[in-house]
């Protein structure tokens, strides 16, 4: 077995400009072979050694290319990621994973006939302020956790011009876009909820798709709390956890993407740190005494998304981000869909599958 995985992209817009592509090349595992580019972007100019194709059909054909990343548009996810299994492809899907669930299922079961893996990337569970939280809530600082609330918000009170993501295609919107980073984070961390209540609406002028949603699980005992909106000036708490003993609180962004858009490769440590300003505060009580402290933020890496990928390709690890997981997001997606169409709670009476 070869030693190295020789990857295709199906695209060199922002997702392969800036989360595909750095990491293809800066990884050791990977050779970036191949980048398709109808109207030339600047691949060529950025990674000279790479062959441009214009058609998806060159990219399914070339025997040499082991993987194939499915960064186009989300509506096209299904048809694209289908194709290349079907021609012998392992495959990573951006996220989100499909739009119809019936799709989601179809492609773990063409990956399963022809053993090949199938991931959808999840990036966000790579976040350092995400890590951090996991590990409050896992070494039990905050007691009986009662209150999960996270938020996803950005500003952009205009609609962008000549973009897929603006137009009203099955899968554009926020709750597609950054509701599944939030939604997969909730369930890495607390499973499948017992009922999803879910408010989505389009409040930007002249906006066709949806850009908020206040989206709420309910578990025994527990509530989590999901909020994006694409007009917040103001970034509040990205992380707000609530528990019996006390609280937790974390301000500020993950710097990767920040560092990605300026050209800075994923690799040495100034990949790796965050600003004290933006440490999450905790304050709770342990075996009785009281503590108000900062948590210094855990390093955060993109990097173990394609390193495990690697590792599951080669057989020597379990996927990361299974495809049945990021099914459920899109499953859990579609409650919200219905819970905000029929003014209620969606109560989950099946118990869906996490491990395909």
């Amino acid at each position: 077995m070869k030693d190295k995985i020789r990857a295709g992209l199906a695209s060199y817009g922002m997702s392969g400009r800036v989360f595909h592509a750095p990491f293809l090349e800066a990884n050791s595992d990977y050779i970036l072979k191949t980048v398709l580019e109808r109207t030339p972007k600047g691949s060529k100019k950025k990674y000279p050694a790479v062959n441009i194709v214009s058609n998806y059909e060159e990219l399914l054909s070339d025997k040499n290319i082991d993987l194939i990343v499915v960064n186009t548009p989300d509506h096209t996810h299904y048809e694209l990621a289908k194709k290349a299994l079907n021609a012998g492809k392992h495959v990573v899907v951006e996220k989100p994973f499909v739009v119809k669930t019936s799709d989601g299922e179809e492609l773990i079961k063409i990956a399963e006939e022809k053993n090949l893996v199938l991931s959808v990337f999840q990036n966000r569970r790579w976040d350092d302020d995400f890590l951090t939280v996991k590990k409050v809530i896992k070494d039990g600082l905050l007691g009986r956790l009662v209150e999960y609330e996270a938020h996803f918000d950005r500003y952009r009170n205009f609609i962008k011009d000549n973009t897929w993501k603006e137009e009203e295609e099955k899968g554009t919107g926020v709750l597609y876009n950054l509701g599944s980073h939030l939604i997969d984070q909730a369930l890495v961390l607390f499973g499948l909820p017992e009922l999803v209540n879910a408010n989505i609406r389009t409040f930007r002028d002249g906006g066709k798709v949806n850009d908020y949603f206040d989206i709420r699980f309910e578990y025994p005992n527990f509530r989590v709390i999901l909020k994006s909106s694409y007009l917040v000036r103001e970034p509040g708490p990205r992380y707000i956890l609530n528990g019996t003993n006390g609280s937790f609180v974390k301000y500020g962004a993950d710097p990767q993407e920040e560092l990605l858009n300026k050209g800075v490769l994923p690799v040495g440590e100034k990949w790796v740190k965050e600003k004290a300003d933006f440490w999450g505060l905790l304050n709770t009580s342990i075996n009785g005494k009281d503590i108000r402290e900062k948590i210094k933020t855990l390093p955060g890496n993109y990097n173990k998304f394609y390193n495990n990928v690697y590792k599951a390709i080669m057989r020597d690890e379990e996927l990361a981000v299974k495809p049945g997981e990021a099914l459920n997001v899109i499953r859990i997606i579609g409650m919200a869909i219905k819970s905000n169409r029929e003014g209620r709670g969606i109560e989950l009476k099946v118990k869906w599958t996490v491990n395909a």
